[in-house]
């Protein structure tokens, strides 16, 4: 048994996952106690009235191809969400275990976390050197009871890419202790490579990516987990059969096809000139006090009067993200990057 499962809850190791029904789609399908007929709004290609495929293979390779991945280091699943909820499950024991996380950071990680009923350090970004990573802060503060690391990049809300040279030497110095996980949902828009080429190299290594993003699919949930095969095989015996839809695996499917994903390409290529052009308008407001460089689909703007610039944006029909409640974001709101249009609107609210 290798590391990365030998850390993971012992319960988890020797589940007996699930037996779903067979799944052999050139038979006629009497054994699963489905309706025989479609219902009359349903206009899916392989029927509703059917389960999907338990686990869904074609579509992980599909997914391992987008991400230039081995299939069998990839998880489809609902969302990086259900991904965070899966490692969580799979890797902390109740009243025992703990994840380590960097805020300001993607809150599902110590909420997931907590609800498993394990603990939570914080290692905070510095504000100061531009919500960067402190690796040696982070490594003093892993215990044994860590066995998660959770890193955003591009972080979300702050927008900055953390290096990936830290990254990969902080796999490397985690390993043998504990996962460490990165989120790259915003990564097509950063300019910069996936480490989902470093998987090989770095066993303990988990990234996260989603099609809700980039793909224009956030209403599908799908995302994908890829790790080690041994981290996937364990993983397989906790997420549940069926877990991704029929209609989101045609919707994937379609979406991934050349036309549409050139579409795709296009639309990033417009949303990162588009936030290069925002920023640069936004820094020139009097109302404006900071805004941070960003390598994601969003803006970090810190305002002389945050809930001020928050209600004429909603007077303008537009509604943004508020995060005064925050450690060291008092006068911060979050701006996506709209339409040129949309983005124009949200300047013209400004005074």
């Amino acid at each position: 048994m290798s590391w990365i499962t030998g850390i993971a809850r012992a319960e988890i190791r020797s589940l007996q996952a699930y037996q779903h029904a067979a799944w052999e789609p050139g038979l006629v399908r009497l054994h699963a106690n489905e309706l025989p007929w479609r219902a009359a709004t349903d206009t899916s290609e392989a029927g509703l009235n059917r389960y999907p495929e338990p686990h869904p293979h074609a579509l992980a390779t599909r997914l391992a191809q987008l991400y230039e991945a081995d299939a069998a280091s990839v998880l489809a699943c609902r969302g990086s969400d259900e991904a965070i909820d899966l490692l969580t499950r799979s890797y902390l024991q109740c009243g025992r275990d703990a994840v380590l996380i960097t805020p300001p950071t993607f809150g599902m990680y110590a909420v997931a976390a907590r609800i498993q009923g394990a603990g939570v350090i914080e290692v905070p970004l510095q504000r100061e050197a531009g919500y960067a990573l402190d690796p040696r802060a982070l490594l003093a503060a892993v215990t044994p009871a860590v066995k998660l690391v959770y890193l955003c990049s591009p972080n979300n809300p702050t927008g900055n890419r953390l290096e990936r040279t830290t990254v990969l030497e902080l796999a490397a110095a985690l390993a043998g202790r504990a996962l460490l996980v990165v989120d790259e949902a915003y990564v097509e828009f950063a300019r910069a490579p996936s480490l989902c080429a470093e998987l090989a190299a770095h066993p303990g290594l988990v990234v996260l990516r989603t099609l809700s993003k980039a793909h224009g699919l956030a209403g599908a949930r799908c995302g994908a987990l890829l790790a080690h095969p041994d981290v996937i095989s364990l993983l397989r015996r906790v997420i549940q059969p069926y877990a991704v839809s029929q209609l989101t695996i045609e919707a994937v499917f379609r979406a991934l096809e050349p036309g549409p994903l050139a579409l795709a390409r296009e639309r990033v290529a417009l949303l990162v000139s588009e936030r290069e052009r925002l920023a640069a308008a936004l820094a020139a407001h009097d109302s404006v006090q900071r805004v941070w460089p960003s390598a994601a689909n969003f803006l970090l703007v810190e305002f002389t009067d945050a809930g001020a610039a928050l209600e004429r944006c909603r007077a303008a029909g537009l509604l943004v993200r508020d995060l005064r409640r925050a450690p060291t974001l008092q006068q911060a709101l979050r701006l996506s990057i709209g339409t040129p249009e949309q983005n124009d609107r949200l300047l013209a609210s400004l005074p």
